[in-house]
């Protein structure tokens, strides 16, 4: 059987893969001369950055990505997180006052609760864990729980980190998959060479069971024939096969499906793509000659204006700097009305740093934003479409079809795995 992927990124390179190993004939088309998209190393100062995502996988060597790498027989080394931190103000009357704040265990973000707060969230945990709250936003069911300003900040700030959303963005449904799913699959964790190690794993199995990858190759067509997707047409050129899948988002894959959307069949699909909303976010990279972060997990800040998460991966592989070098990434939440004006979010993003790391010698080495045609998800988590399209033999794959529950990457490797039921059974 023949398979055409559209995109080379993580969750195209996935899906081919895959299907390579079942036996499919596999061709992957990406217009960029590189493979792995917003998930993979940039070469900067010596210092190997990510072109979109973390060097971390959310659920790491349990979690549903790294599952899906050991299925297909990608050699990749994922570290464990030590920990995971938030970042917390210090009370008038502490020691280390002076300083301004200490970090807490992920697990003991309650510890700022009172008492009577507390109790109710451990109630509240125990009861939702069969009868799942929905219809309302995670800020509103806070609001209606437990009406805590400090849990407001703290869950913006996760969401922020996770998802490049607001508390007040994220279905609560949504959430409380993603925490079943941090239970069950445990913390982060860090691949070995970054998201570069992960691509170049893929890419070679690929390559190993006869597939083909394409770079400079934009494919501008998808052909359809009577309902079912045929193959595509790539610079100029068309390439038949019996499954095409798109890396693309559903949007992007609906424009190179062209008029044979415009039939009745696809009325319903198109006014879906109306309601599709990009996330956008920005990322700060720093170098350091001491750690910053002093751990390989994420820290957390509910109480900056903008920073949400921050990771130091040379805990894990100094190869991603320069020898005796840290490199430090923080990602912060753009909101929607705010992405015309990124210089203030960043100069914001910038005066946080200084207040998260006081003291701390570092240089920022790069600014990464990510918004429109590159953002950090193509469909707000909770509000993916799932992979199907109007068109049999049609699927999309990507941060733009995520799976419920997964956060950012192993949402895509949940999205994926979904297309492989449906393809391989």
């Amino acid at each position: 059987m023949k398979t055409i992927v559209i995109g080379a990124g993580l969750g195209g390179l996935l899906s081919a893969a895959r299907l390579s190993k079942a036996g499919h004939e596999v061709e992957v088309f990406e217009r960029l001369p590189v493979t792995g998209g917003r998930f993979t190393n940039l070469n900067y100062k010596g210092f190997q950055l990510s072109s979109g995502a973390f060097h971390m996988l959310p659920s790491g060597p349990g979690g549903p990505l790294a599952l899906f790498l050991k299925e297909v027989g990608a050699s990749v080394n994922i570290v464990r997180s030590e920990m995971t931190t938030v970042r917390v103000p210090l009370k008038k009357g502490n020691p280390d006052y002076v300083k301004g704040f200490k970090d807490i265990s992920f697990n003991d973000f309650h510890s700022l609760l009172s008492y009577k707060d507390r109790m109710k969230i451990a109630l509240l945990i125990v009861s939702t864990r069969k009868n799942r709250p929905s219809g309302s936003t995670l800020h509103a069911w806070i609001k209606s729980q437990v009406n805590d300003e400090w849990l407001i900040k703290f869950a913006d700030s996760f969401c922020g980190w996770a998802l490049s959303l607001k508390s007040n963005e994220v279905p609560v449904e949504e959430v409380f998959e993603i925490i079943e799913n941090m239970y069950r699959f445990g913390g982060p964790g860090v691949p070995r060479g970054g998201c570069k190690g992960i691509i170049d794993a893929l890419e070679a199995i690929i390559l190993a069971n006869g597939g083909e990858i394409h770079t400079g190759q934009e494919v501008s067509k998808i052909l359809v024939e009577n309902g079912k997707a045929t193959g595509i047409v790539a610079e100029g050129k068309n390439h038949e096969s019996d499954i095409v899948i798109s890396n693309l988002g559903h949007a992007a894959t609906a424009l190179l499906c062209g008029e044979a959307l415009s039939r009745e069949t696809g009325a319903e699909y198109l006014k879906m793509l109306e309601t599709l909303q990009p996330s956008a976010g920005i990322k700060i990279c720093l170098s350091a000659n001491e750690p910053l972060v002093g751990h390989s997990g994420v820290l957390l800040t509910p109480y900056t204006r903008r920073i949400n998460g921050i990771n130091e991966v040379t805990q894990v592989d100094p190869s991603l700097a320069p020898p005796g070098k840290h490199l430090t990434m923080c990602h912060q939440y753009v909101a929607p009305e705010n992405v015309r004006n990124l210089e203030s979010e960043i100069e914001m993003g910038l005066a946080d740093v200084k207040d998260i790391f006081p003291g701390k010698r570092y240089e920022v080495l790069l600014i990464q934003s990510y918004h429109d045609e590159w953002p950090v998800n193509r469909a707000c988590s909770g509000t993916d479409p799932g992979n199907e399209t109007p068109f049999s033999g049609l699927y999309v794959v990507g941060d733009g079809a995520k799976g419920k529950g997964g956060i950012e990457v192993e949402g895509v490797a949940l999205g994926v795995v979904s297309v492989m039921g449906k393809i391989l059974g």
